[in-house]
């Protein structure tokens, strides 16, 4: 079988496997799957792999994605080969048939890309450190609202520096669970922030 741990073949299928699995081809994941397992790959190499997918091509349009990816990492650590080659078939049907979205790595990028940029800002003073003395003298969270307190458990109030007060980093699609949780960022983002 062509396959070279070190070489081509093995980058090429990898790629080739998770690039199925983010395209939702059950049957070509699993083809390249067992590829990897049948050439003797490192099943922890195969399992750290799937991990990354649940939450960057998965992501919240199937919250239950990393808990699956993990646990199935995991069960390769407790269990070993053969048997292991289960858990990660498994976690590959269930990450290929799981609803997409790439919400949380384009938001993390945005934010990410905001703070390299140079947009921080100082942290508004109603959030900061209030537990030593003199805080509520300069300021520090004096005008803090308990979100507990608040209506819907929701307190309108600057969380953000200035700089960024208007960001939108995470922009939920209508994919799957996520759908749900586009619905109720977009409530809470507005009683948040007033607007």
């Amino acid at each position: 079988m062509r396959y070279d741990r070190q070489g081509d073949q093995h980058y090429d299928v990898i790629s080739a496997f998770i690039k199925s699995v983010r395209g939702s081809d059950v049957d070509a994941a699993l083809h390249y799957l067992a590829r990897m397992m049948e050439a003797g790959e490192d099943p922890r190499f195969i399992a750290r792999r799937l991990v990354i997918p649940a939450s960057e091509d998965v992501g919240l349009a199937d919250p239950t994605a990393l808990t699956t990816a993990v646990a199935a990492a995991r069960a390769v650590q407790l269990i070993g080969m053969p048997e292991a080659r289960l858990n990660l078939a498994q976690a590959t049907i269930a990450l290929a048939i799981a609803p997409k979205s790439n919400a949380v790595i384009m938001a993390i990028d945005a934010a990410s890309a905001d703070v390299r940029a140079g947009k921080i800002g100082n942290v508004p003073p109603h959030l900061r450190d209030a537990h030593y003395a003199g805080s509520k003298k300069i300021g520090h969270g004096n005008t803090y609202k308990y979100s507990h307190d608040e209506p819907f458990g929701i307190a309108e109030q600057q969380y953000a520096p200035d700089v960024i007060e208007d960001a939108a980093y995470y922009q939920p699609t209508s994919l799957g669970a996520e759908a749900a949780i586009k619905d109720r960022w977009e409530r809470v983002r507005k009683l948040i922030r007033g607007k």
